[in-house]
């Protein structure tokens, strides 16, 4: 959750504060921290990055409000000649996508320019996952020669005066030397070449996702003009921040040209595009959801109260929201809309008698027995990226249709996850000891959905051995009471000669050993890492 300040007297500009506008924002779904005199502060979800400027909030507010209902529309100017970006091959193992725009005719002061800082640095903290997934530079044009290039350089080879430097540093420099290239400088880490944004007169612009340059990335209150890109690895997601910047910009009175994106590697791409996505809804499922009799004109004026069209039972979602993937992310909007003050609280006309699953038991005693171990219970997400797959030699794996993110397979097992983990903790203290009770997906012709989700166990240690995983092993079947069996046998991702089956009842329903080293070195593992993997489901069953 973000905390964003605005100022009390820019707000009250749209919306006068009183009690009744107080109760509004909060039954906006974002709730008051504090409010004074100068400021006030305003809890924004992390899903709704649109928020987190006093434009993008006045815009949502107003509608829903009543006062400037429906989807908003701005005009985008065509490209001219020289607005366009080239974007290199070489930038497609580092950093491999960016979106950018032209924006004119802006007025800046000290207070808007630390208006457009504090939302940059609030998207990289929330929806950019601190710069990770999504970088955002903001230039003055009238110090950038067009066209642009994007591409990736050795880090020798890029020389530059990083933002509030007083000296020319190379890539490694910077990383290694800069206070901001020693805070996100893990995001290169390994990296033979680094993406830089240059101009055709060969000035550096910046380099992504660390810091721009003190010359050519720096707005003043004489900026009239700025150059806007965001650079990460998932496009949509990329078009979408885009489109929260420079509609915040379109709202402070600039004008917003698009750009040509012209990859070495796909096909080119316009940007920005305000066109909005369009979704079915279902009155039926709406109603069933919200305990709601509901008409289709309801429908429509709650969606238009949230920012929204409707038109023919289709739903046009404006293209900065980023948070709706699913029929259900709109209903929630449409129960903001309708205002949770007003549901009627209503006791079901059932009486039951509840007790803890078994199957819940069962994990808590587990949970229970490696926690006295000292070890530390993790929770992954149950998608995973094209590149998590194969490097932990995954080859093929159900594969989710339209997906939203870059992660688009669900995990076949939990040591991927794990692998994840641990490759993001290289820094952290050893020995690492951690365990996950979680879900995989297999496919399964005979169920309704033809996938199957079963609970498993992984447990890892590293430094670890064969020998240390066998003792947590034994450990934890005599404090649970189970019996098991193990046999040596030959395992994908394991060391021959260090891994064992784990049999019970003459079914194996698990695996232990050594993690191969050439797992370890595509997940950049420096230690030597033992598990075991178990199929909770068979044990319980």
């Amino acid at each position: 959750m973000a905390i964003v300040k605005f100022s009390r007297k820019e707000f009250e500009k749209y919306v006068k504060i009183n009690d009744k506008i107080k109760e509004k924002i909060s039954m906006f779904g974002t709730p008051f921290e504090s409010i004074d005199k100068k400021e006030i502060q305003i809890e924004i979800f992390p899903n709704r990055p649109d928020l987190l400027s006093l434009q993008g909030y006045i815009r949502a507010f107003l509608a829903f409000l009543g006062k400037k209902k429906g989807l908003r529309q701005y005009s985008i100017k065509k490209p001219e000649k020289n607005y366009e970006v080239k974007i290199n091959k070489s930038v497609r193992d580092v950093r491999p996508y960016t979106a950018c725009a032209i924006i004119k005719k802006l007025k800046f002061d000290d207070e808007r320019i630390k208006e457009v800082i504090d939302i940059q640095e609030k998207i990289h903290a929330t929806l950019g996952r601190n710069r990770k997934k999504i970088a955002i530079g903001i230039y003055p044009l009238e110090k950038i020669f067009l066209p642009i290039k994007y591409e990736a350089r050795k880090p020798e080879d890029i020389k530059f005066v990083p933002l509030e430097g007083k000296r020319e540093m190379n890539g490694l420099q910077i990383l290694q030397k800069h206070p901001t290239g020693k805070e996100y400088g893990y995001l290169l880490e390994g990296k033979k070449k680094f993406p830089v944004f240059v101009d055709v007169a060969g000035n550096i612009l910046s380099m992504p996702p660390i810091i721009n340059s003190e010359q050519t990335g720096k707005i003043t209150k004489n900026t009239k003009e700025v150059f806007v890109e965001c650079s990460g690895f998932d496009f949509n997601i990329l078009k979408k921040t885009l489109n929260i910047i420079i509609t915040m910009f379109a709202d402070m009175g600039g004008e917003v040209y698009q750009m040509r994106l012209n990859y070495g590697f796909r096909k080119q791409e316009l940007t920005p595009n305000l066109q909005p996505e369009k979704m079915k809804i279902n009155l039926n499922n709406i109603n069933k959801l919200l305990g709601l009799d509901l008409k289709e004109k309801d429908i429509k004026k709650l969606l238009e109260k949230m920012g929204y069209d409707y038109r023919n039972k289709e739903v046009l979602i404006p293209a900065w929201r980023t948070d709706i993937l699913h029929e259900v992310d709109i209903i929630e909007d449409i129960a903001i809309a309708y205002g949770y003050d007003n549901f009627e609280p209503e006791l079901p006309e059932i009486s039951t008698v509840g007790e803890e699953d078994k199957k819940e038991i069962i994990k808590r005693k587990i949970s229970g027995v490696l926690t006295g171990l000292n070890f530390i219970e993790v929770s992954s997400y149950h998608l995973l990226t094209k590149q998590d797959m194969k490097k932990s030699g995954h080859r093929a794996g159900i594969e989710i249709e339209k997906s939203k993110t870059d992660y688009n397979f669900l995990k076949p097992d939990l040591l991927c996850s794990a692998l994840k983990i641990l490759s993001e903790n290289t820094d952290a203290e050893y020995p690492q000891k951690i365990f996950e009770i979680g879900k995989v997906f297999e496919k399964n012709d005979k169920t309704e959905t033809r996938i199957e989700e079963r609970d498993k166990l992984i447990i890892t240690i590293t430094p670890g051995n064969f020998t240390q995983i066998k003792q947590i092993f034994d450990y934890l079947t005599n404090m649970t009471d189970t019996k098991f069996e193990i046999s040596e046998t030959i395992a994908h991702n394991f060391i021959e000669g260090r891994t064992g089956r784990i049999m019970m009842e003459g079914k194996q329903i698990g695996i232990l050993g050594e993690i191969h080293p050439s797992v370890l070195r595509a997940w950049h593992l420096k230690m030597p890492l033992a598990c075991l993997e178990i199929d909770l489901e068979k044990i319980i069953s």
